[in-house]
C-alpha cells in the first residue's frame, strides 16, 4: 500500500480494493462490504460502499490507494479516559498485592489524593509531556478520537490546567480530543471532609468558570459512597444544565446508589462502570437514551467480582460503549484492543458489540455520532486499516497490534 501524501483541497482520495466494516446502523451486524471502497474529499467521506457501485466521477483523477484486500473500520474511539495525570501509583499496586486494604493505602498517602498532589505539583507543560506517551499508545492502535477528563486538580486553577493540557494534546497529535470536567471526582484535603461545601464550590464557582472559558465539552461526576451522593451530584448537573453542557456519570461501580437512574433523569450521554446497576436503572437508561459505557479494565485491575448487567442492557435495548478508563489508580490501561478482549472474555460481549462499542456507540457516548463513528458519507474520514482476515481478530488477539494505517480526517 503506497505511502499517503496530503491531498489538495477539493481533490478526491480513494481507498479501494478493501473490505469494510461500516458499522452503519442501517446495515446488519458490522455493515460488512466485501469489495468496498471509500472516497474522501476535504477530510470527509463522500462515498463508502461497494466499489462497483461508486459513481465514476469520484474515481476520475482521484489519488487511489490499493488496500490489497485489507479491512477498514471507522477509527477507534476511547470515550472514557483520565489520560491527563501526573506520576503513577505503582507503589499502591505493590501494597495491594502484599495485602494492604484500601484504608491502609489511603493512610499511607495513596488513592486519588496522591494523584491530586502529583498533578498540582506539575506544570501544564509537564502534564502534556507525561500524557503524550499514553496518547501515542492509543493512536498506535487506530484511535482517532479520545475523551479526556479532569478530576485530579479539584480546585479552579488545577482543573483548568488539566483541561488546557488535554486540549493541547489535540494540537500536538492528529486526533480529536473531547474534554470532560470531572470536578466532583473526590474530596480534596483542604475540604476537611465537608462534601456539601465542596460541591457548592464545584457547582457555583469552578464549573461556571470552566464553562465560560470553553474548556469542557461535558460534565461528569463520581456517584458513590466514597465520593458523592446522588443529591450532591444533582446539584453539579443542575449547574451543568445552566451552563449548557451535557452530562455523564461514574455510576453504580461499587454499590447501587441508583446512579444509572440519576444519569437517565438528567438525559446523560452515558453512565459508566455500572457493575451494580439494577433493572430499574437499565430501564431508565433505555428510556432516556443514555448509553452504558463498559469499563473492563477497572473491573479487572481492582479484582471486582460483580459484573455489569449486560443481559439487562440487551433486554432493555441500552446501547453499550467500551472504553479503557485509563487512569493511574484503577485502570492503567492504554490498549483499546485489549479492552475489547476483556469486554468479550470477562463480560460476554459479542464481537459486533465490542467493535460497535469502540466506534459507533463510543461516538454516541460523546455526542459525536453525527460526525464520526461509522463509515458513511458526510462523516469525518477517520479510518483504521487492519492486517486481519476477519474483524473478530481485533477482539480475539491479546498483546498484538494488527494496525496497518490510521487515517484522521483523510490524512
Amino acid at each position: 500500500m503506497a505511502a499517503e501524501s496530503k491531498s489538495r483541497a477539493g481533490e478526491v482520495r480513494l481507498w479501494r480494493n478493501a473490505r469494510l466494516a461500516t458499522m452503519a446502523e442501517s446495515s446488519p451486524g458490522s455493515g460488512v462490504v466485501e469489495h468496498g471502497a471509500i472516497a474522501v474529499r476535504n477530510g470527509r467521506i463522500v462515498y463508502a460502499g461497494p466499489e462497483a457501485d461508486m459513481p465514476a466521477a469520484l474515481s476520475k483523477g482521484a489519488e487511489a490507494i490499493d488496500c490489497e484486500g485489507r479491512w477498514i473500520t471507522p477509527g477507534l474511539i476511547d470515550c472514557h479516559t483520565h489520560l491527563v495525570h501526573a506520576g503513577n501509583r505503582a507503589n499502591e499496586f505493590e501494597m495491594r498485592l502484599a495485602g494492604a486494604s484500601y484504608e491502609e493505602v489511603a493512610k499511607a498517602g495513596g488513592g486519588i489524593v496522591s494523584s491530586v498532589k502529583a498533578l498540582r505539583a506539575a506544570s501544564e507543560d509537564e502534564l502534556v509531556g507525561q500524557s503524550l506517551p499514553r496518547l501515542d499508545a492509543l493512536l498506535a492502535e487506530g484511535v482517532t478520537t479520545v475523551e479526556i477528563k479532569s478530576g485530579y486538580g479539584l480546585d479552579l486553577e488545577n482543573e483548568k490546567k488539566s483541561l488546557r493540557a488535554a486540549r493541547r494534546l489535540g494540537g500536538e497529535r492528529p486526533v480529536t480530543v473531547r474534554t470532560t470536567f470531572l470536578g466532583a471526582h473526590a474530596l480534596p484535603p483542604e475540604a476537611k471532609g465537608d462534601k456539601d461545601a465542596f460541591i457548592d464550590l464545584v457547582a457555583k464557582q469552578i464549573l461556571p468558570a470552566v464553562a465560560a472559558e470553553g474548556l469542557a465539552d461535558a460534565v461528569d461526576g463520581f456517584c458513590e459512597g466514597i465520593a458523592f451522593w446522588p443529591e450532591q451530584i444533582a446539584r453539579v448537573f443542575d449547574a451543568a444544565k445552566a451552563a449548557g453542557l451535557p452530562v455523564k456519570l461514574h455510576a453504580d461501580q461499587l454499590s447501587n446508589l441508583h446512579g444509572a437512574e440519576l444519569a437517565a433523569r438528567y438525559g446523560a450521554l452515558s453512565a459508566d462502570h455500572l457493575e451494580y446497576t439494577d433493572e430499574a436503572g437499565a430501564a431508565a437508561m433505555a428510556k432516556a437514551g443514555t448509553l452504558a459505557t463498559i469499563l473492563p479494565g477497572a473491573y479487572y485491575f481492582i479484582r471486582e467480582t460483580k459484573k455489569p448487567p449486560i443481559a439487562l442492557f440487551r433486554q432493555h435495548g441500552v446501547r453499550m460503549a467500551v472504553a479503557t478508563d485509563n487512569n493511574p489508580g484503577t485502570s492503567p490501561l492504554t490498549s483499546l484492543l485489549l479492552t475489547m478482549n476483556m469486554a468479550a472474555t470477562l463480560f460476554g460481549l459479542t464481537v459486533d458489540e465490542c467493535i460497535a462499542g469502540v466506534t459507533r456507540e463510543a461516538a454516541r457516548a460523546l455526542g459525536l455520532l453525527g460526525q464520526t463513528g461509522t463509515l458513511e458519507a458526510g462523516k469525518s474520514a477517520d479510518l483504521a486499516i487492519w492486517n486481519v482476515e476477519r474483524p473478530a481478530e481485533l477482539v480475539y488477539r491479546m498483546g498484538f497490534n494488527p494496525l496497518h494505517a490510521r487515517i484522521w480526517r483523510g490524512q
